[in-house]
């Protein structure tokens, strides 16, 4: 009896040897999974936190390069250091961020047509003229041009007054039925949508608003093909000015950084076919130096053709104090990007140029 008492207890001790040493394992191995993804946590943690740091690093030096050009010089263009991307990575090569990469662009905000200054603000209830008349050569351009190289937007043939009335309605502060034209919309028209909402009657203010407004589809906005840009590219809805009695939108663009569209919609009609002759004009270099002023806003008519054409004077500039900045970083297998709209500013008791930030986006 005794022998075979030994023989059970050592049994049972195994049993139970064995199923303290799998406990063990078990929580060995769960232990470590745990810390291993805590490890990862973290990593990606301090990666995303250098991310960060990176962009706003970006975000400064741009910054700095648009204060230095202010006071450089009074005309803005494509000419400069902060249109130059070589020329902006040369300055971010100072900062301290060898395992990563970092890319900034600056761009002209005010290269692009104003979408608040189709309505005369402060009163902000009938059509800039000047404005509507730009927006009809650009609608006008750019369903042209999309029509030519990714077929029709449309199943019928449409007018531009059918995209620029709604846009108008949308600004206007005539909160009532009355409508623009026939192809306007008002409230009545909002609120039988599904799901339906209220028509804005004030300024637009983030660029994809557009895509609630009556007429602009996701192809107009966007573009139904790769490569062809759709309005969205040449519009923004930056550009505000206080005046005594409010606000305003000028809606001046400048020549010296607008894009081929944009300067088509400037030009009278019939010349749009001259835009390309700009554009060359103002990039034109001999031993690697540009070789024309571009301070005058009246030097397109140095170019070749357009020594008689006149641009309407209220909606040219050579000057720009809004920018925007798209900045992404890169740090092992993540990313990070931000769209930043800086505004330059100069202070009143010291004169310094300052940069303000009037939107950060992050992507």
């Amino acid at each position: 009896m005794g022998i075979s008492a030994g023989k059970d207890n050592r049994g049972i001790a195994l049993v139970v040897t064995l199923t303290i040493i799998t406990v063990l394992v078990t929580v060995s191995l769960e232990l470590n999974r745990q810390v291993r993804g805590a490890v990862t946590d973290s990593a990606v943690f301090r990666d995303r936190t250098t991310l960060i740091h990176m962009i706003r690093s970006g975000v400064t030096v741009a910054g700095e390069i648009l204060v230095r050009d202010k006071q450089d010089t009074e005309a803005d263009s494509i000419q400069e250091d902060w249109a130059h991307p070589e020329k902006i990575e040369a300055y971010l090569a100072e900062l301290p961020f060898p395992d990563g990469g970092l890319t900034v662009r600056i761009s002209d905000e005010m290269a692009r047509i104003q979408i608040n200054a189709l309505v005369a603000f402060p009163e902000g209830r009938e059509f800039n003229e000047t404005q509507q008349k730009l927006w009809g050569r650009f609608i006008e351009l750019i369903l042209t041009r999309q029509e030519e190289m990714a077929g029709p937007l449309f199943s019928e043939p449409i007018e531009p007054a059918a995209i620029i009335n709604p846009v108008k309605d949308w600004l206007d502060s005539e909160d009532d039925d009355s409508i623009t034209g026939l192809s306007g919309a008002e409230d009545p028209y909002y609120m039988d949508l599904s799901p339906s909402y209220s028509c804005r009657n004030g300024p637009v203010r983030h660029i994809n608003e557009l895509l609630r407004i009556k007429g602009i589809t996701g192809d107009l906005f966007y573009s139904s093909k790769p490569g062809i840009p759709g309005i969205s590219r040449y519009l923004t809805v930056f550009g505000l000015k206080e005046v005594s009695n409010g606000f305003t939108y000028p809606g001046k663009i400048n020549l010296n950084t607008a894009e081929m569209p944009v300067i088509a919609g400037l030009l009278p009609i019939g010349h749009e076919f001259l835009a390309p002759e700009i554009v060359a004009w103002r990039e034109e270099q001999e031993g690697g130096e540009y070789i024309h002023d571009l301070f005058d806003a009246q030097w397109y008519q140095q170019v070749p053709g357009l020594s008689d054409v006149e641009i309407d004077p209220d909606i040219l500039t050579t000057q720009s104090d809004i920018f925007r900045i798209d900045c992404k970083a890169e740090l092992n297998d993540l990313s990070l990007a931000a769209h930043v709209v800086v505004k330059r500013e100069q202070e009143s008791e010291t004169g310094k140029w300052t940069c303000r930030v009037l939107r950060w986006v992050w992507d």
